[in-house]
């Protein structure tokens, strides 16, 4: 698996260094516009859970599977909330999986060619997506799924990833802050970091578990410009990191189980957009991996999700500039 993902990692930048990176792009910039942004998805988060007890891996997973977010951007700084509606199609499942709820916040920042990324996710009802590996006669659209509903995890993460060609505008493809008018591409290394906290009351005993997430990654991301209105946009990107855990429960208080790993993060995706000064839509395919070893046995967990998203560019009030320029007065790298 390894060896396989850093010899295609290498053949997509070889492939795309071949292409005209040298071309020095005029990026165009919309950031004294504020854009209102509608993104839906199937980003829904997924765990697995590493147990010295059971040789299944359960996978913990919310009765979710559309998420809507509401993005407004202006200048350096970019806003969002997510969450996922009970009115969405795959969303209300209660009667098999149980009730979930779910919200997310994200804040990134845009300084000179550094976008820093900062987020708080909550999330409280999982159901085991995987019930049949332990429950022999289990049958989809006729029994429960095994359900923690009490099970509620709380993430605060974030990245600063670093864009090293300055022709190259990560920014236009991601979030539609700039537009890219000729095809260039670069090399994006990112440190990555996470926080959770999962917390438990099961048959009247309270758990609890921390864990944090460290990882490096380098990814390569190529933005081809069919039209003047029209993109598409593939990356791809490989790295490693440290997973640190620790555990406890009421009944064993003096007790605390903990364990570290090393993992490695792969992943690819293709974006294609459509942008004008004013609208701008389209879509996003990503699949992320993660593996490590736990007690002698691989641990692989794969995401695949699907974006779509659609925004409005209009003119900032004048009043929204002159807050502005005062906090660039103070921050000049802003």
């Amino acid at each position: 698996m390894k060896l396989n993902l850093t010899f295609l990692l290498l053949t997509f930048c070889i492939f795309i260094s071949a292409q005209n990176d040298s071309i020095n792009s005029q990026v165009i910039s919309y950031d004294d516009k504020i854009m209102l942004r509608l993104n839906l998805d199937t980003n829904i988060d997924e765990f697995v859970v590493s147990s010295r007890e059971l040789g299944i891996k359960p996978k913990l997973a919310l009765n979710s599977q559309i998420n809507t977010t509401f993005g407004l951007d202006y200048k350096f700084i970019s806003a969002s909330i997510s969450f996922a509606p009970d009115f969405l199609p795959g969303n209300n499942d209660n009667n098999f999986k149980g009730k979930s709820s779910f919200t997310s916040y994200n804040f990134r920042f845009f300084p000179k060619n550094i976008i820093q990324t900062l987020s708080y996710k909550n999330s409280k009802g999982y159901y085991i997506s995987n019930t049949r590996d332990f429950v022999s006669d289990w049958q989809k659209d006729r029994d429960q799924y095994l359900q923690f509903p009490n099970l509620r995890i709380q993430s605060f993460g974030g990245s600063t990833s670093y864009i090293i060609n300055k022709e190259f505008s990560l920014k236009g493809i991601y979030y539609q802050k700039e537009w890219q008018p000729k095809s260039s591409g670069s090399f994006v290394p990112s440190l990555n970091y996470k926080y959770l906290i999962f917390s438990d009351n099961q048959n009247s005993v309270k758990s609890r578990e921390h864990q944090l997430d460290l990882n490096f990654d380098i990814a390569y991301h190529y933005n081809y410009v069919i039209t003047k209105n029209i993109n598409i946009a593939p990356f791809a990107y490989a790295g490693l990191g440290k997973k640190w855990s620790s555990y406890k429960n009421d009944v064993s208080l003096s007790e605390r189980e903990k364990d570290n790993y090393f993992t490695q993060n792969f992943g690819a995706g293709l974006h294609l957009g459509y942008n004008s000064e004013k609208f701008f839509f389209g879509s996003k395919f990503n699949y992320s991996g993660n593996h490590y070893t736990d007690n002698d046995s691989n641990v692989v967990q794969n995401d695949f999700f699907v974006l779509f998203f659609i925004g409005y560019r209009l003119n900032a009030p004048s009043k929204v500039k002159r807050v502005y320029e005062k906090i660039q007065e103070k921050i000049p790298a802003l």
